[in-house]
Parts: C-alpha cells; structure tokens; sequence
C-alpha cells in the first residue's frame, strides 16, 4: 500500500492491470498508444498533455522501456527518453553525448543520422530552468559543452541535431514556440476502461463488479475519476476496506478520511502523529498560497517535520541525496490534509478570513471542511489525531449557513451548485432542511451542468423531500447517465422544464419511469427534439402518472406521435388537464386521432393547444363531433395560425349549439377567416346556451359587415362572453361605434378587449372612450396598441380613466403620442387607484420624459 496515492509503479502496472487510456483526434477517441505511434509517423514534435495521474508515463514505458511489450517506432533507429524531475539534478557544463547517457533507454549504435532520432521528454513541465533561449543563446555544435537548459532549448529549436523528432509530455501546453507541432489531450479512463480496469484489479468478479458500481454512483461523475492514478487509489483503499469488512465510503471525504487514516497508522513516531499532520497542513497551506508545485527538502524542517520522518507515503520525491525534490501526489491529498490540519489546530482567529485567504489557490478546501464537519466523519481521525476543535467546527458551520443564506436567494447557479457540493458532503439531510430556506430560488435553470453537479442536486431534492420545479433548460445533452442521475428528484418534483433539450433514448426513459413513480404534475419539453422512439417511451409514462399539464410545443411531433399519444389520454389512470402541442406537423390525421382519445369517457383534456399544426377545414368535423359527445372535458381550444377556413369555423359553430359542449375558450387568430363564416358565428353566439367566455379572432378580414354581425350577437342578453380579441381585423369606425354600444349595455358582460391595429384614429376609438365613461360598462382590459391615436385623444382617454369604476389595464403602445401629453398621463395614473398598469411603450416620447415616467410604477414606457 506504499504506492496508495501515488499509483501503481508503471514497470508493475504494464504486467498487471494495464489499461491503455485514450485522447481525442480527428479519428474520434483511440487509445494514446496508437494516436502516439500515427502522429510520430507524420510529424516532427509531438505533445500529450495530460494531468498528473492520466497516464502518460505508463504509456510511454509500455511503447518505448519495456523489454517484453516495448513497441519501437520503426522510423526510428534511436530513441533517447528523459524525465524532467530526473534532468533537475543535472548541474554544470555539460556535452551532448554525456547528456544522451542520462536516457532510460540504451543505445547500442551511434548517432549517424539526426533523422531518425526520437527524443522523449516525459513530464518536460517539471523541469525548473527556463527554455525559451533566444537564438543567440543556443549551440549548434554538438561537441560543445554547455548548460543542461541550453542543450535542451537547442534540441528542441532545430540548431542542434535538426531533424530530429521530439515527444513531449505535461501537465499543461509548453510555452514553446516550435515551428510546428501536434497536441493529443488525454481523456484518460471511459467508463468502458474504468470497468475493464477493475476488472483486472480485483480477481473476483463479483467484488470487482460491486465495487465498480460503488465508484460509478459516488465518486465516478468527478472529472479526475478519469484519472488512472485516482482509480489506483480508490481501488487499493476498496480492496483494502473490503478485507476488513468496512462499509465502502459514500462522498469523496469519507474516501480520503480512509486514505488519511491508513497513512496515519504507518507513522511510526506515534506521539507525534498529530504535530506530523499539522506540519503538513502548514506545508500544503505554503504551496497553495504560492502556487508551489515542488518544494526542496529542507521546507520539511522549516515547516516543523521531525528529522527522523521519512514523508515517501504522503509525497512524491525524486532527486539524488541530499537534493530530493518533493511533490504532492494530487491536489486532493493536499486540499484534505489542509482541511484536517484547520480542525485540529489551535483555534484560528476566523475560519471564514482563512477560506476567504485559500479561495483562489484551492478547490476542494471547503468541501473537504464541509465532509469532516460531521461526527461519522471526525471519528476514524480523532481516534489517531485526538478530538477536533468543537470551536472551529461551529465556526465553518457558521460559514456555511451564511454562505448557503447569501447564494441560495440569488440567480448564480454555479454558486447553488457549489452550496450543494458542500451540503453533500456532510451527508445529513436535516442539514439540507435548515440551510435551504424558502428564500432559496431554486427554479432556477440548472441545465449543462457536470455529472457530479447533478450527483449533488439530486441529493438536494431527495433532503428537501419535494422540489416545486426542477428546471433543466437548454440542456444541450440530456444523457441516459443524468436522467439516471436525476430520476429520483425528477420524481419528486411538481414541475420539470426540459425544453429546448436534446436527449438521449435511454433519458427519456427514466423520465417516464420517473413520471410513474412521482408527483410531477406540470412537464414543459417545448422546443426539444424527440425521435419516434423517444416519444413512444415518453407515452408509456403517461399512461400512470399525476401528470396534469404536458407541453410538447414544437417537438417536431407528427401524426404518428398522436397515435402514441392517444392510448395516455384514454387511460383510466390519465390525470392530463393541459396538453400543448404547438408547432408540431400533426396535420389532419393527427387531430382526428386526438378526437378519438377526446371522446373517450377516461379523457380529462381541459385544455388543447394546437396552434400551427397544419390542420384545416377537413378536421374540424371531428373536433365538433368530439366536443358535443358528452365526454369531452374541453374548455379551451386554440386553433391559431391553422387554415381553418369558414368551413371549418362552420363545422365548430354546430358544435357551440349542442347542449353537452362544455367549451369557454376558443381562439381562431389567423385561421384565413372571411365575412362568410360570420353568420355561422353569429348563430353559435346568439344560442342560449352557448358556453363561450373567451373569443379571439384576431388576424381575421371580417370586414365590416361581418363585424357587425359578431356584434348583433353580442348583444344577446346572457351573452356569455368576458374577453373578445379582434386585433388586426381591419375594423372601421362604423364597428367601433357597435362595440361601445354593447359596451355601454353590459351585455355581454366584456371584462377584456383587443382592438388593436385597427386603424381607425382618435375619432373611432373615441367611442371606446365615451363607452368607458358610461355606468353600466364593466370593461378591465382594453387594448388600443396601433389605432392611429395621437395627442388630440388623451383629454377623452384621461376623462375616460377618470370615470370608469373597473378599468385596470390600457394599452396604448405603438401610436403618436408625444411628449405633450406626458403630464396628462401622470396625474391621471397617480389619480386613479383601480389602475394597476398603462403601456405607452413606443411612442414618440422624448427620452427626458422617460425620468418623469419612472415617478410612476404603474406606467411601462
């Protein structure tokens, strides 16, 4: 277990359970070894780049080192291998030929032809000495003895041994400024090499099945999971607790509170485990705070480390005696210790001052403080370290509830995030319960976020027992693996928005699996693209679930789709209310197998959203046959943007004429209406009991005997009707005069109209005002947007205002007004208490005028 953070040694690891990790090329993912061989066939310099851990040492002692599996390049006669930690501790004057011995590979010819010469330089970023050299700095002379950063920069910029090939290993992209060069980045372990990797770890294939899935739903959404180093680690510490019979750790700190434990345990100076652990957490303060990556030995005394102590089990070293060079086996190990020392240590001044001080040098800090806040976590450590400081404990609690009290409340989902890492990690939902107050906006969009970001909201949700929505939009990939992921907050929540989503089949699945176990109620998908196989998964959801309003709007559904939906609207289970269909090619056919499902006795639609379907004239005897038969549930049907026609409006009227047609809401807005259907209307209108409330014919050319028409049928006492649009209808005065007629009446009695670009000038919407002065008018909402008003109108508009006892709203957006009549409309706002909103956007105010608006909320300008 010497090697537990450190990872199997590469010459061990090739024998046992090597797995080639992959990277990314124009040829999709392949493994490193063969992206390696292709690239050093075509190009001169090559670059893998790759975190500490990723695997590209063990790749390189696979293809270039090893004596059994080596596979030499045949382009190359000669291939010269070094480490940049080992190169540090070349010093003085040095020749090529005595720098080429330092190579990990042999060579039994000599150098004859620079061509056919490959040079390795394996974790070039832990070279210290500078290598950009300008030109003049450089040697071209083989013989000539010069500094180790110089031969290098040489070889590398061509004026020694040109033509030579190189391949370069680091952390990060070199700052060099080759003439050119190909980059492969390292992926590390997929989850294919991940399950092949403990496959071979562990002999048994069911431990190494348990434990695989363990890692996968607790530590594998981490990026660094990817990392061969990490899943060694995790892997010995499984092997490791399974042997002792110890339940496997849940959260990323449990794991390292074994690995810390264990490291412990091998100190043999066992009074002084606690001050060894201090001096570590002074020691990882030191390079985090100084971005230090390695650090000489001698910081090991300054920082307190007793001189007997040997640090191999906790840092890396490489370096000859007397000048070892030490580094962190990981980020993580550093942040935990950092962590650890915080809680064990005298009580600091201010916890919240030191994670304030360590932000932007760590990333794991707090959650790592988080993790040990809780007592299952502190125990395996205080049993060696003794107990933790309950004075720091309470002051990082502290830290956290504000934290969590200033994020939660905000729009930032990178910070709900982060709030959430940190409640995961103490793994106590009554935890979750308190911090996460009302206040916290968590509607907020939580699409595109990381595997292991959803990991933690789940988590959140399941604390919580209940999310009212759960918003995913613009999720540019909904997977199978965060469906999964999110199955059970999805079924916990009263409202999912998936829209504008792309997914994968399986991730529809579990969304219906997790409509059938939930309380989900309202599912927005609109604008998401489904396949024929993904939405026939989502109807097998609808069937059995409390689902209560659907959007699908322009999912690219057709005809097809209505087939599958229509077994879900006819269960006896269906709850469905409101189903939105928008934008969706389910043409006549599709309709008529909706009408079938409206009629069926199990059917609950309420509410039917078809706007721009592609449906005509040739469905609506369907749709009328469906809403008289006694089963239909229908109180609201738009029909917008569709060729309805006057046939089809024919077809509708009859159905407003049966006694068992429970309509309210009709909407025929740009249906290609004509002055012929008005009679139809007219009919349905002036039936006693017509149920309608709302009509909207908007975008329709009646003209202006078909409006008056619409408006002898209104006039029918006990017209039902609360809210009439008629934008864009091209309406005359002569209309205008018959509406303010029934308007005056109050039958119907019209709560809400829309009379807008209908341009008929101060002169014809001075009827609407003289009708808003009159007693009997009950009107709330009037829309006047485009009409031709101008500066003459608003005495009238203001006298208007002024006297009408229920006016509430006014629209007068898009029409002449100008700066003259800005006081005007001020004192009539402040003066009238029943107004709650006026809109005079986008007329021809002044921007000066817009400070004088602001006086008054209820005015949008």
């Amino acid at each position: 277990m010497s090697t537990l953070l450190g990872g199997e040694l590469p010459v061990n690891l090739i024998n046992k359970t090597y797995i080639p990790v992959l990277t990314c090329c124009s040829n999709g993912e392949i493994s490193l070894e063969e992206a390696i061989q292709t690239a050093l066939c075509e190009d001169k310099a090559l670059f893998v780049v790759g975190p500490g851990g990723s695997g590209k040492t063990s790749t390189l002692e696979k293809l270039f080192i090893n004596e059994t599996q080596g596979q030499q390049i045949e382009k190359f006669n000669h291939v010269f291998y070094f480490r940049g930690c080992d190169i540090n501790s070349l010093e003085g004057p040095i020749s090529l030929d005595a720098f080429l011995q330092w190579s990990h590979i042999p060579q039994s010819s000599p150098v004859t032809n620079s061509e056919n010469v490959l040079f390795i330089f394996d974790d070039l970023d832990k070279y210290i000495h500078n290598l950009n050299l300008p030109d003049t700095d450089l040697c071209s002379d083989q013989n000539q003895i010069t500094t180790v950063s110089c031969l290098i920069a040489s070889l590398l910029y061509g004026s020694l041994m040109p033509g030579a090939s190189f391949l370069i290993t680091t952390k990060t992209t070199p700052d060099l400024d080759l003439v050119s060069g190909v980059y492969l980045e390292i992926l590390g372990f997929q989850k294919a090499q991940r399950d092949a990797y403990f496959n071979k770890f562990f002999t048994d294939p069911e431990v190494a099945k348990d434990a695989l899935q363990h890692f996968e739903t607790t530590l594998g959404y981490y990026d660094f999971s990817r990392l061969p180093q990490f899943c060694w680690t995790v892997c010995s510490t499984y092997s490791f607790l399974i042997n002792s019979g110890t339940k496997l750790p849940d959260t990323l700190t449990q794991l390292f509170v074994h690995i810390l434990a264990h490291l412990i345990e091998k100190i043999p100076q066992k009074d002084t485990k606690q001050s060894i652990v201090m001096a570590f957490g002074k020691l990882a303060s030191y390079c985090a705070l100084g971005s230090h990556v390695d650090f000489q030995e001698d910081k090991l005394v300054e920082f307190g480390f007793p001189s007997e102590f040997s640090p191999n089990d906790f840092l890396h070293g490489y370096g000859g005696a007397g000048k070892v060079v030490y580094s962190w086996h990981s980020q993580l190990i550093q942040e935990f210790i950092l962590a650890v020392s915080v809680f064990i240590g005298p009580t600091l001044e201010s916890v919240e001052m030191f994670l304030e001080n360590h932000k932007n040098h760590t990333k794991f800090l707090d959650v790592f403080m988080s993790g040990l806040c809780e007592q299952v976590n502190q125990k395996p450590l205080e049993d060696l370290l003794g107990p933790f400081n309950p004075e720091q404990i309470l002051d990082f609690k502290n830290c956290l509830k504000k934290l969590c009290e200033e994020a939660l409340p905000g729009f930032d989902k990178e910070d709900h995030c982060h709030c959430f890492h940190l409640l995961y990690q103490i793994q106590n939902k009554d935890v979750v319960k308190d911090v996460i107050t009302p206040s916290a906006r968590l509607g907020l969009s939580y699409g595109d976020l990381s595997l292991m970001d959803y990991v933690v909201l789940n988590y959140v949700v399941m604390g919580l027992g209940e999310m009212e929505q759960l918003n995913l939009y613009g999720t540019s990939c909904f997977t199978e693996e965060m469906a999964e992921i999110l199955a059970p907050a999805m079924a916990l929540s009263h409202n999912i928005i998936l829209s504008q989503c792309l997914f994968e089949n399986g991730a529809v699945s579990h969304l219906a699996s997790a409509l059938r176990k939930g309380i989900t109620k309202n599912l927005d998908l609109s604008y998401s693209c489904l396949n024929e196989i993904q939405f026939k998964s989502l109807c097998t959801g609808l069937s059995n679930c409390n689902l209560q309003s659907l959007n699908l709007s322009s999912c690219k559904l057709t005809e097809t789709s209505c087939e599958d939906l229509t077994p879900a609207l006819s269960s006896t289970s269906s709850r469905l209310r409101v189903l939105q269909l928008f934008g969706n090619q389910i043409s006549d056919q599709g309709l008529k197998r909706l009408c079938g499902a409206l009629q069926s006795p199990h059917n609950k639609v309420q509410e039917l959203q078809l706007q721009y379907c592609h449906v005509t004239a040739a469905s609506m005897e369907h749709l009328s046959t469906a809403l008289s038969s006694g089963y239909s549930q229908l109180l609201k049907i738009n029909l917008s943007r569709n060729t309805v026609g006057d046939t089809g409006v024919q077809a509708l009227s009859k159905a407003l004429q049966h006694p068992l047609c429970k309509l309210e809401s009709l909407s025929l807005s740009d249906c290609e209406l004509t002055e012929a259907c008005c009679p139809n209307l007219m009919e349905a209108l002036m039936f006693k009991h017509c149920p309608l409330l709302q009509l909207d014919l908007s975008v329709n050319t009646f003209g202006q005997e078909g409006a008056l028409l619409l408006c002898n049928a209104l006039k029918r006492p006990g017209c039902p009707i609360e809210k009439l649009d008629l934008v864009r209808c091209e309406l005359t005065e002569v209309v205008f005069v018959a509406l303010a007629a029934f308007l005056k009446r109050g039958s119907p009695p019209l709560k809400c109209l829309s009379v807008g670009l209908n341009k008929v000038g101060d002169q014809g919407v001075y009827h609407l005002w003289e009708a808003l002065r009159h007693p009997s008018c009950v009107l709330e909402e009037l829309d006047v947007e485009m009409t031709g008003l101008t500066d003459s109108c608003v005495e009238d508009m203001c006298a208007a205002i002024k006297a009408s006892k229920t006016l509430k709203k006014l629209e007068v957006q898009n029409n002449s007004l100008t700066d003259i009549s800005v006081p005007a409309l001020v004192r009539v706002m402040q003066d009238s208490p029943n107004m709650e909103e006026l809109n005079v956007k986008y007329n021809d105010f002044g921007e000066e005028m817009f400070e004088i608006f602001e006086t008054v909320t209820k005015i949008r300008y």
